[in-house]
């Protein structure tokens, strides 16, 4: 059901004014090299990690004038998926920078998912030049294109026999998008049809900032598990996550 995970949007999200950085920042587009320093893992059962770095280059001090290195833990087990992102400041100066870890999902028909948890929440619009809002339904669903960064709280992706929750620590923001018809044929990874089976929920660092001064150091976390359906309300218990649902 998750189609790609990866770090997007760092240093820079899109909307934000970064000067002469790319849209959605570099990180995305660099070759990541496997950490041959990594933290010290702690136990795991049944799971699978891959520590990758990211460090800054000249070419990179070219548009973004700040030293540092960007670490990425990824952890796979049985219906779960753990993402570790770490920024280190390497600079005598400090720097500010926004992150989102972009979650595309696979789903059979957008038009029978919704998303829960975002009740009572602002959020801001970004196809109606970022008009602040508040949610109110109790969950969102999809009839066109979304783009919306909201704040706080942790978010469940529900349809069909499965429902995926999403929790975060240090990115109190999150992002849902779909481009719909339209821009889905202007996007060139995407099919025509594609929009009609996926679906962006990311967890990210957007509307709130983050500064390091030099030699300080971020961390971040995002869980992805698979519950069915049926165990939806209230809050859920982790350790009770349901294996190879259909």
């Amino acid at each position: 059901m998750l189609r790609s995970c990866y770090i997007y949007h760092w240093p820079v999200y899109y909307f934000a004014n970064f000067g002469t950085l790319e849209q959605h920042g570099f990180a995305r587009n660099r070759l990541w090299s496997l950490d041959d320093d990594p933290s010290p893992l702690t136990p795991s059962n049944n799971q699978s990690t891959a520590d990758l770095l990211l460090k800054s280059t000249e070419e990179d001090l070219k548009t973004w004038p700040y030293r540092f290195e960007l670490r990425l833990r990824i952890t796979v087990g049985a219906g779960k998926l753990t993402m570790i992102p770490r920024v280190k400041n390497l600079d005598n100066k400090a720097f500010t920078f926004t992150l989102a870890l972009r979650n595309y999902f696979s789903v059979s028909d957008v038009s029978e998912v919704c998303v829960e948890g975002l009740e009572t929440l602002d959020y801001f619009d970004n196809l109606s030049k970022r008009v602040r809002y508040r949610e109110h339904a109790d969950t969102i669903t999809f009839d066109g294109e979304v783009r919306h960064a909201v704040a706080e709280l942790d978010q469940k992706l529900r349809g069909g026999k499965r429902t995926i929750v999403l929790r975060k620590e240090g990115m109190v923001d999150a992002v849902l998008w779909n481009p719909w018809d339209k821009k889905a044929k202007a996007i060139l990874v995407l099919g025509d049809e594609d929009y009609k089976t996926m679906l962006c929920l990311d967890a990210a660092a957007v509307e709130n900032l983050i500064s390091l001064k030099p030699c300080e150091d971020w961390k971040g976390r995002q869980e992805l598990s698979i519950v069915s359906s049926s165990y939806f309300s209230g809050q859920l218990d982790l350790s009770k996550v349901i294996n190879g649902l259909n």
